[in-house]
Protein backbone atom coordinates (compact mmCIF):
# COMPACT_ATOMS: atom_id res chain seq x y z
CA UNK A 1 0.00 0.00 0.00
CA UNK A 2 1.56 3.67 -0.60
CA UNK A 3 0.81 5.94 2.20
CA UNK A 4 0.18 9.26 0.99
CA UNK A 5 2.40 12.35 2.02
CA UNK A 6 1.36 15.98 2.07
CA UNK A 7 4.37 18.74 2.22
CA UNK A 8 3.75 21.70 4.90
CA UNK A 9 4.52 25.23 3.49
CA UNK A 10 5.95 23.63 0.65
CA UNK A 11 6.01 26.94 -1.57
CA UNK A 12 7.31 29.01 1.37
CA UNK A 13 10.00 27.29 2.42
CA UNK A 14 11.34 26.57 -0.66
CA UNK A 15 11.19 29.83 -1.57
CA UNK A 16 12.99 31.05 1.65
CA UNK A 17 15.88 28.98 0.74
CA UNK A 18 16.40 31.00 -2.24
CA UNK A 19 17.86 27.84 -3.79
CA UNK A 20 21.19 28.58 -6.10
CA UNK A 21 21.89 26.19 -9.53
CA UNK A 22 24.68 25.19 -7.49
CA UNK A 23 24.32 25.02 -4.26
CA UNK A 24 24.95 22.79 -1.60
CA UNK A 25 21.51 21.88 0.05
CA UNK A 26 20.17 19.79 3.12
CA UNK A 27 16.91 18.10 3.69
CA UNK A 28 17.00 17.14 7.34
CA UNK A 29 13.80 15.66 7.51
CA UNK A 30 12.91 13.50 4.36
CA UNK A 31 10.06 12.31 4.19
CA UNK A 32 8.19 11.52 1.35
CA UNK A 33 10.56 14.21 -0.32
CA UNK A 34 7.93 16.79 -0.91
CA UNK A 35 10.91 19.52 -0.21
CA UNK A 36 13.41 17.41 -1.64
CA UNK A 37 11.90 17.24 -4.94
CA UNK A 38 11.40 20.85 -5.43
CA UNK A 39 14.93 21.48 -4.50
CA UNK A 40 16.09 19.35 -6.52
CA UNK A 41 14.51 20.90 -9.44
CA UNK A 42 16.05 23.73 -8.59
CA UNK A 43 19.53 23.12 -8.62
CA UNK A 44 21.81 22.04 -11.93
CA UNK A 45 25.67 21.43 -10.49
CA UNK A 46 24.74 21.62 -7.09
CA UNK A 47 23.74 18.75 -4.58
CA UNK A 48 21.19 17.57 -2.33
CA UNK A 49 21.87 15.52 0.75
CA UNK A 50 18.39 13.80 1.83
CA UNK A 51 18.19 12.52 6.14
CA UNK A 52 15.68 10.43 7.05
CA UNK A 53 16.19 7.42 9.73
CA UNK A 54 12.71 5.46 8.77
CA UNK A 55 13.49 3.48 5.89
CA UNK A 56 10.17 3.07 3.93
CA UNK A 57 10.55 7.03 3.30
CA UNK A 58 14.05 6.74 2.00
CA UNK A 59 12.81 4.19 -0.22
CA UNK A 60 9.82 6.22 -1.17
CA UNK A 61 12.03 9.11 -1.74
CA UNK A 62 14.73 7.05 -3.36
CA UNK A 63 11.70 6.36 -6.56
CA UNK A 64 10.50 9.82 -6.38
CA UNK A 65 13.94 11.30 -6.85
CA UNK A 66 14.82 9.56 -9.30
CA UNK A 67 12.73 10.70 -11.94
CA UNK A 68 13.96 14.62 -11.45
CA UNK A 69 17.98 13.78 -11.54
CA UNK A 70 20.77 11.80 -10.19
CA UNK A 71 22.41 14.54 -8.42
CA UNK A 72 21.31 13.40 -4.73
CA UNK A 73 22.34 11.82 -1.75
CA UNK A 74 19.87 9.49 0.91
CA UNK A 75 21.73 8.98 4.02
CA UNK A 76 19.97 7.16 6.57
CA UNK A 77 20.57 8.60 9.91
CA UNK A 78 18.76 10.64 12.58
CA UNK A 79 19.19 14.44 11.66
CA UNK A 80 21.33 14.43 15.39
CA UNK A 81 23.90 13.33 12.85
CA UNK A 82 24.34 15.76 10.03
CA UNK A 83 27.42 17.25 11.14
CA UNK A 84 29.39 14.21 11.39
CA UNK A 85 27.78 12.34 8.40
CA UNK A 86 28.29 15.32 6.12
CA UNK A 87 32.10 15.36 6.98
CA UNK A 88 32.51 11.71 6.58
CA UNK A 89 31.23 12.54 2.40
CA UNK A 90 33.70 15.37 2.53
CA UNK A 91 30.76 18.20 3.12
CA UNK A 92 31.80 20.73 5.42
CA UNK A 93 29.51 23.70 4.14
CA UNK A 94 26.02 24.01 2.92
CA UNK A 95 24.26 27.00 1.06
CA UNK A 96 20.75 25.72 2.57
CA UNK A 97 18.64 23.44 5.18
CA UNK A 98 15.49 22.53 5.71
CA UNK A 99 13.73 20.90 8.69
CA UNK A 100 9.96 19.49 8.54
CA UNK A 101 9.51 18.26 12.22
CA UNK A 102 7.32 16.05 13.84
CA UNK A 103 5.44 12.92 11.93
CA UNK A 104 5.57 12.61 8.64
CA UNK A 105 1.94 11.89 6.97
CA UNK A 106 2.66 8.01 5.99
CA UNK A 107 3.90 7.69 9.46
CA UNK A 108 0.71 8.94 10.93
CA UNK A 109 -1.24 7.17 8.20
CA UNK A 110 0.66 3.51 9.01
CA UNK A 111 -1.51 2.33 11.56
CA UNK A 112 1.06 -0.49 12.80
CA UNK A 113 3.68 2.48 13.74
CA UNK A 114 1.60 2.92 16.65
CA UNK A 115 1.92 6.98 16.21
CA UNK A 116 -2.41 7.13 16.00
CA UNK A 117 -4.59 7.18 18.81
CA UNK A 118 -7.66 6.62 16.72
CA UNK A 119 -6.65 3.17 15.05
CA UNK A 120 -5.52 0.06 17.32
CA UNK A 121 -1.50 -0.93 16.86
CA UNK A 122 0.99 -2.24 18.40
CA UNK A 123 2.49 0.67 21.10
CA UNK A 124 5.95 1.89 19.35
CA UNK A 125 6.07 5.29 18.28
CA UNK A 126 9.44 4.76 17.20
CA UNK A 127 10.51 6.87 14.25
CA UNK A 128 13.27 4.62 13.92
CA UNK A 129 12.61 0.94 13.64
CA UNK A 130 15.75 0.15 14.65
CA UNK A 131 16.24 1.75 17.73
CA UNK A 132 15.44 0.33 21.20
CA UNK A 133 13.38 2.00 23.45
CA UNK A 134 9.20 2.19 22.83
CA UNK A 135 6.07 3.82 23.85
CA UNK A 136 5.34 0.47 25.42
CA UNK A 137 8.64 0.02 27.29
CA UNK A 138 8.36 3.96 28.71
CA UNK A 139 4.41 2.48 29.53
CA UNK A 140 4.75 -0.59 31.52
CA UNK A 141 8.49 0.40 33.09
CA UNK A 142 8.26 3.83 33.89
CA UNK A 143 7.87 4.95 37.40
CA UNK A 144 4.94 6.66 37.77
CA UNK A 145 6.61 9.90 38.13
CA UNK A 146 9.10 9.37 35.19
CA UNK A 147 5.66 8.83 33.38
CA UNK A 148 4.09 11.98 35.18
CA UNK A 149 7.19 14.00 34.06
CA UNK A 150 7.07 13.00 30.39
CA UNK A 151 3.78 13.88 29.90
CA UNK A 152 3.45 17.36 31.44
CA UNK A 153 7.29 18.39 29.96
CA UNK A 154 6.42 16.76 27.15
CA UNK A 155 2.79 17.15 25.92
CA UNK A 156 2.29 20.08 28.84
CA UNK A 157 -0.66 17.61 29.53
CA UNK A 158 -2.56 19.25 32.89
CA UNK A 159 -4.15 16.28 33.97
CA UNK A 160 -0.39 14.44 34.04
CA UNK A 161 -0.50 13.01 37.07
CA UNK A 162 -4.03 11.32 37.12
CA UNK A 163 -3.25 9.94 33.82
CA UNK A 164 0.13 8.33 34.93
CA UNK A 165 -1.41 6.83 38.58
CA UNK A 166 -3.83 5.56 35.83
CA UNK A 167 -1.79 4.21 33.67
CA UNK A 168 -0.04 2.72 36.97
CA UNK A 169 -2.66 1.22 38.20
CA UNK A 170 -3.97 -0.25 35.21
CA UNK A 171 -0.56 -1.95 34.64
CA UNK A 172 -0.30 -3.85 37.92
CA UNK A 173 -3.39 -5.72 35.83
CA UNK A 174 -1.91 -6.66 32.88
CA UNK A 175 0.74 -4.61 30.69
CA UNK A 176 -0.49 -2.15 28.32
CA UNK A 177 0.57 -3.21 24.88
CA UNK A 178 -1.54 -1.21 22.44
CA UNK A 179 -2.34 2.17 21.51
CA UNK A 180 -6.45 1.49 21.89
CA UNK A 181 -5.18 0.32 25.26
CA UNK A 182 -3.78 3.16 26.57
CA UNK A 183 -6.27 5.29 25.00
CA UNK A 184 -8.83 3.86 27.15
CA UNK A 185 -6.97 3.96 30.45
CA UNK A 186 -6.55 7.98 29.63
CA UNK A 187 -10.14 7.75 28.77
CA UNK A 188 -10.96 6.17 32.28
CA UNK A 189 -8.75 8.87 34.18
CA UNK A 190 -10.30 12.02 33.10
CA UNK A 191 -13.70 13.50 34.20
CA UNK A 192 -16.74 13.55 31.79
CA UNK A 193 -16.27 17.74 31.26
CA UNK A 194 -13.06 17.01 29.95
CA UNK A 195 -13.86 14.31 27.70
CA UNK A 196 -16.54 16.23 26.19
CA UNK A 197 -14.29 19.05 25.65
CA UNK A 198 -12.90 19.58 21.86
CA UNK A 199 -9.93 17.52 20.88
CA UNK A 200 -8.76 14.04 21.46
CA UNK A 201 -8.10 13.39 25.28
CA UNK A 202 -5.10 11.32 24.50
CA UNK A 203 -3.48 13.68 21.89
CA UNK A 204 -1.33 15.52 24.67
CA UNK A 205 -0.32 12.31 26.03
CA UNK A 206 0.40 10.71 22.75
CA UNK A 207 3.00 13.66 21.46
CA UNK A 208 4.67 13.56 24.90
CA UNK A 209 5.71 10.06 24.44
CA UNK A 210 6.53 9.95 20.90
CA UNK A 211 8.70 13.20 21.75
CA UNK A 212 10.18 11.03 25.06
CA UNK A 213 10.38 7.68 22.59
CA UNK A 214 12.30 9.75 19.73
CA UNK A 215 14.22 12.24 22.21
CA UNK A 216 12.93 14.76 19.58
CA UNK A 217 13.56 18.17 21.21
CA UNK A 218 17.17 16.89 22.21
CA UNK A 219 17.99 15.94 19.09
CA UNK A 220 16.74 19.29 17.50
CA UNK A 221 18.49 21.57 19.79
CA UNK A 222 22.10 19.43 18.82
CA UNK A 223 21.35 19.41 14.86
CA UNK A 224 20.15 22.82 14.51
CA UNK A 225 23.20 24.16 16.00
CA UNK A 226 25.48 22.24 14.08
CA UNK A 227 23.60 23.04 11.04
CA UNK A 228 23.45 26.71 11.37
CA UNK A 229 27.91 25.93 11.84
CA UNK A 230 27.70 24.37 8.47
CA UNK A 231 25.81 27.17 6.51
CA UNK A 232 27.93 29.19 3.84
CA UNK A 233 27.80 32.97 3.85
CA UNK A 234 23.98 33.76 2.25
CA UNK A 235 22.58 30.40 3.35
CA UNK A 236 19.82 29.88 4.93
CA UNK A 237 17.84 27.45 7.16
CA UNK A 238 14.41 26.99 6.99
CA UNK A 239 12.17 24.58 9.90
CA UNK A 240 8.72 23.95 9.76
CA UNK A 241 7.66 23.20 13.83
CA UNK A 242 4.17 21.74 15.14
CA UNK A 243 3.90 22.03 17.94
CA UNK A 244 4.98 24.93 21.20
CA UNK A 245 7.79 23.15 22.53
CA UNK A 246 9.77 22.61 18.98
CA UNK A 247 9.02 26.52 17.73
CA UNK A 248 10.24 27.61 21.76
CA UNK A 249 13.65 26.18 20.46
CA UNK A 250 14.21 27.61 17.27
CA UNK A 251 12.86 31.05 18.33
CA UNK A 252 15.85 30.77 21.25
CA UNK A 253 18.30 29.57 18.73
CA UNK A 254 17.41 31.79 16.14
CA UNK A 255 17.70 34.95 17.91
CA UNK A 256 20.74 33.93 19.94
CA UNK A 257 22.59 33.39 16.57
CA UNK A 258 20.98 36.71 15.34
CA UNK A 259 21.99 38.87 18.47
CA UNK A 260 25.18 40.29 19.46
CA UNK A 261 25.49 40.24 23.16
CA UNK A 262 26.49 43.62 24.14
CA UNK A 263 26.78 44.92 27.94
CA UNK A 264 24.18 47.47 29.00
CA UNK A 265 25.74 50.90 28.85
CA UNK A 266 28.78 50.18 27.25
CA UNK A 267 29.60 52.86 24.52
CA UNK A 268 30.24 51.34 21.20
CA UNK A 269 30.30 53.94 18.17
CA UNK A 270 29.73 51.17 15.75
CA UNK A 271 27.87 48.15 16.37
CA UNK A 272 28.65 45.03 14.88
CA UNK A 273 26.89 42.90 12.77
CA UNK A 274 25.40 39.66 14.00
CA UNK A 275 26.95 36.81 11.92
CA UNK A 276 23.01 35.64 11.08
CA UNK A 277 20.12 37.30 10.34
CA UNK A 278 16.80 36.52 11.37
CA UNK A 279 14.38 36.25 7.85
CA UNK A 280 11.09 35.93 9.85
CA UNK A 281 10.22 38.12 12.58
CA UNK A 282 6.90 36.47 13.31
CA UNK A 283 7.08 32.52 11.97
CA UNK A 284 4.71 32.46 8.54
CA UNK A 285 1.67 30.49 8.04
CA UNK A 286 -0.07 28.02 5.95
CA UNK A 287 -2.59 30.23 3.81
CA UNK A 288 -6.27 29.23 3.97
CA UNK A 289 -6.30 27.13 1.20
CA UNK A 290 -3.64 24.81 2.45
CA UNK A 291 -5.51 24.58 5.44
CA UNK A 292 -8.95 23.71 3.42
CA UNK A 293 -6.41 21.09 1.73
CA UNK A 294 -4.79 19.40 5.00
CA UNK A 295 -6.18 19.76 8.14
CA UNK A 296 -2.66 18.69 9.59
CA UNK A 297 -1.35 22.06 8.42
CA UNK A 298 -3.13 24.34 10.68
CA UNK A 299 -0.36 24.08 13.67
CA UNK A 300 2.73 24.12 11.43
CA UNK A 301 5.20 27.18 11.41
CA UNK A 302 7.66 28.38 9.62
CA UNK A 303 10.84 30.27 10.86
CA UNK A 304 13.74 31.27 8.87
CA UNK A 305 17.48 32.46 9.08
CA UNK A 306 20.09 33.59 7.45
CA UNK A 307 23.84 33.42 7.13
CA UNK A 308 25.51 36.90 6.57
Amino acid sequence: MEYKHYSVLLNESIEALNIKENGIYVDATTGGAGHSSKILEKITTGHLYCFDQDDYALERSKKRLEIIGENFTLIKANFADIKEKLNLLGVEKIDGIIYDLGVSSFQLDMVERGFSYREDAPLDMRMDNNSKLTAKDIVNNYSKEEIQKILYKYGEEPNARKIADAIVKRREISPINTTLELVDVIKGALPQKILKQKGHPAKLTFQALRIAVNDELGVLEKSLNDALDLLNSDGYCAVITFQPLEDKIVKHIFKERSTVDIPIGLPIANVPLAPYEMVTRKPILPSECELDENHRSHSAKLRVLRRR
